[in-house]
């Protein structure tokens, strides 16, 4: 009985033959979403641990943070890009524009009417000046919709990309800041930049969000991981908590799309995307329809602007909202896969922290092991015929050298994968998975 059961498996064809319980988890993870993005978060942070193991405790989970944080951030950019391009088609290339516009926005109508403290605001609840951000951004993006969808896809990129950078060098002009204060009473900061309101997250570890005296979470969180405890700087469990925040939006923004993806009118979206004309000789209102959804996604681009530069402290218009901004953004989706929403996500985590960061921490830690001196320019570091000379060379200009390496993984990607990481999951105008259909025709009797 067990020679013949043996000889069975071994006769059975390949994709009835049991699989092993490792082969089975890894296809499991594969189909599984969650599994996708929290094994790429995984592998990353085991990355993180190798690069920075010997620095300490500290280091590690302060790198965890810094590629955690980028991540998190240029995902939500990217879902809100997928809803636009992935979704409908279309082809908005100022991102930054509208980000921009989100977090200007709340900056203005939170600050305090005080300008002894920099450009002065209006002074209202933070809520408020969330839901402005948005809603300016989203007025903007009806204004440029309203005649720019009306073109093809190439003068759409252009008109979105001319409307991104009006809005930069609006906000860098010191008299538009004038303008602003004598009609308003308040003021963007020209060139210099605006001081973004205390980041809320810092009331649930410190008193009033000020150093020195914890709440009793912070008391709690300080007392298991901070300095006195494991060591980790209290400074970086605070930026743990608001990518704790980062993560719940992204969870919602996924969730969003992937219900508004669903329904009837996501479902228009997408046959729009495949054929305009097929869609509007149904009777659907293309026009309509596009407009809704640019004003939508151009919210959540404002909203994402909020979330992302108003942490950090201050923002000013360059170089944080240069056009190079939108392309970064552009190359999460397509690593991702253009339609998908996990590939979004996906993308947004692999080009953050291996594409963006990942060289310049990689770069830096060989560097620290090479005994050269660094050539001067490429061509001295190549008429060297030394590789730990050219290395110096390398890891001394990564930024430079990144935009290469970039441009070389954009061609592998469009040579040997052009839908991207998860793009054979795009999601089809259908209401039913077409996939199950049968293969045979049916047949008259």
């Amino acid at each position: 009985m067990t020679d013949a059961s043996s000889s069975g498996d071994r006769d059975a064809p390949a994709d009835e033959r049991p699989e092993s319980a490792t082969a089975a988890l890894l296809d499991a993870a594969k189909r599984s979403d969650l599994g996708l993005v929290l094994g790429t978060l995984l592998v990353v942070y085991l990355a993180a641990t190798v690069l920075t193991f010997a620095d300490g405790l500290n280091s590690v989970v302060g790198l965890m943070r810094t590629l955690t944080f980028l991540g998190l951030v240029y995902a939500l950019a990217a879902l809100a890009l997928n809803l636009q391009w992935g979704y409908a088609g279309l082809f908005n290339i100022g991102v930054a524009g509208f980000m921009a516009l989100g977090v200007y926005t709340m900056g203005i109508v939170v600050r305090s009417p005080d300008p002894a403290f920099g450009p002065p605001g209006f002074g209202l609840p933070l809520p408020v000046g969330i839901a402005a951000g948005m809603l300016v951004a989203a007025v903007v993006g009806l204004l440029a919709a309203l005649p720019a969808l009306r073109l093809k896809a190439d003068y759409l990129a252009i008109v979105t990309l001319g409307i991104s950078e009006i809005v930069r060098l609006f906000l860098q002009s010191s008299a538009f800041d004038t303008f602003l204060r004598d009609s308003l009473g308040v003021g963007t900061g020209g060139g210099r930049g605006m001081g973004m309101p205390r980041n809320p997250v810092r009331d649930l570890f410190l008193v009033d969000g000020q150093a020195g005296t914890p709440t009793a979470f912070g008391e709690l969180v300080f007392g298991v991981f901070g300095e006195d405890a494991l060591g980790v700087s209290n400074s970086i469990l605070i930026d743990w908590g608001y990518i704790a925040v980062l993560a719940a939006f992204v969870i919602a923004f996924y969730v969003l799309l992937e219900r508004l993806g669903r329904s009837p009118f996501g479902r228009t979206l997408k046959a729009i995307r495949e054929d305009e004309l097929v869609a509007d000789s149904l009777g659907k209102n293309v026009d309509l329809i596009k407009v809704k959804v640019f004003v939508i996604g151009c919210a959540l681009m404002g909203l994402v602007g909020i979330l992302w530069f108003g942490s950090q402290g201050n923002v000013s218009p360059t170089p944080q909202f240069m056009p190079l901004l939108t392309f970064y953004v552009f190359i999460a989706v397509i690593i991702g896969g253009s339609g998908s929403n996990t590939g979004s996500v996906l993308g947004g985590i692999v080009f953050a922290t291996v594409l963006f960061e990942g060289p310049r921490r990689v770069g830096a830690s060989v560097r620290d092991v090479i005994d050269a001196e660094t050539p001067p320019s490429f061509a001295d570091a190549v008429a060297a015929l030394d590789p730990t000379a050219f290395l110096a060379f390398a890891t001394d200009n990564v930024a430079p050298l990144q935009f290469i390496l970039l441009g070389l993984i954009l061609v592998f990607i469009m040579h040997r994968r052009p839908d991207g990481i998860l793009g054979d999951r795009i999601e089809t105008a259908a209401a039913v998975d077409l996939s199950e259909r049968p293969s045979g025709g049916e047949t008259d009797e």
